[in-house]
């Protein structure tokens, strides 16, 4: 995974990044379907001990070009996952009341707390990038919320959240297709936005966003990757290993009974005492 990972400070062209890449699995869909299924599986039993031990979180942040994969990603790397200690967090465009406050206001309450995962379908990182686009604040606001953004996932981290952050690298030409098969498929019409052809327009100042935020926010405790996701199954690959390793990492182990459970076993049989209380 190490050749898709940002280096803290490292200058990113994403024009010279191939988006269909697939030289990780050296171009073998079959191996890295195999590879996928098994590091799915994989996920289910860590994400069983994530819960069970209840010391660590972990965060995962999502974000690409309109129809980059994000929901699909989610859909097959999480698939096996107990919905009990997972949630998905969405962010559109600020409310009202969001807009009232900071731009970090919105995140805090979504965050995973010990035990959880928590996959971010797009963050706060929308607040430096399409705010960019769009020329919503001004420069010094962007500057200094790259600041406020590396300090807050600092804290993150230290507070024992692992963070994991996937920029959905796809080409102009792989996003047309799709929102080209949204429209002629029936069943994908909801998914479709007439925003979707309209941020088309936008796609230089996006990716040179996207770079700069690449740059400037991945570091070594909650690193970047730049998947290559023409390529779904290559996509999804990536992902679920990446995630799959950062959690062996943790090196999580199922917890004991408890002081107050082994206190209430002392004297006679636990099972001793339920069958006396059943008769």
């Amino acid at each position: 995974m190490d050749e898709h990972r940002v280096a803290p400070g490292e200058k990113i062209d994403l024009e010279r990044l191939d988006p269909a890449d697939t030289s990780g699995v050296g171009g073998s869909e079959s191996k890295a379907r195999a590879q996928t299924r098994r590091a799915v599986e994989k996920l289910e039993t860590l994400q069983e001990l994530l819960y069970a031990e209840h010391r660590h979180a972990l965060l995962v942040v999502l974000q690409g070009m309109d129809a980059a994969g994000k929901d699909g990603t989610i859909r097959r790397v999480f698939q096996g996952v107990n919905p009990q200690g997972v949630r998905v967090a969405c962010f559109k465009q600020p409310t009202p009341e969001e807009l009232d406050h900071d731009f970090l206001w919105r995140i805090h309450a979504q965050l995973p707390g010990r035990g959880q995962m928590v996959i971010f379908n797009r963050s706060h990182y929308e607040d430096v990038v399409a705010v960019r686009v769009h020329k919503l604040v001004p420069k010094h606001v962007l500057k200094r919320r790259f600041d406020e953004i590396n300090e807050f996932e600092r804290t993150l981290t230290q507070e024992g959240t692992t963070v994991r952050k996937f920029f959905l690298h796809i080409s102009p030409e792989e996003q047309i297709r799709r929102l080209t098969e949204r429209l002629q498929d029936p069943e994908k019409h909801w998914k479709f936005s007439p925003t979707d052809l309209a941020e088309r327009r936008f796609w230089t100042k996006y990716r040179r966003a996207y770079e700069d935020v690449l740059r400037r926010t991945s570091t070594e405790e909650s690193p970047w990757f730049v998947v290559p996701s023409d390529a779904k199954w290559y996509r999804d690959w990536v992902v679920s290993r990446e995630i799959v390793r950062t959690l062996e990492a943790l090196q999580m182990r199922l917890p004991g009974l408890s002081p107050a459970a082994r206190a209430s076993l002392k004297g006679e049989s636990w099972a001793t005492r339920e069958l006396a209380r059943r008769s």
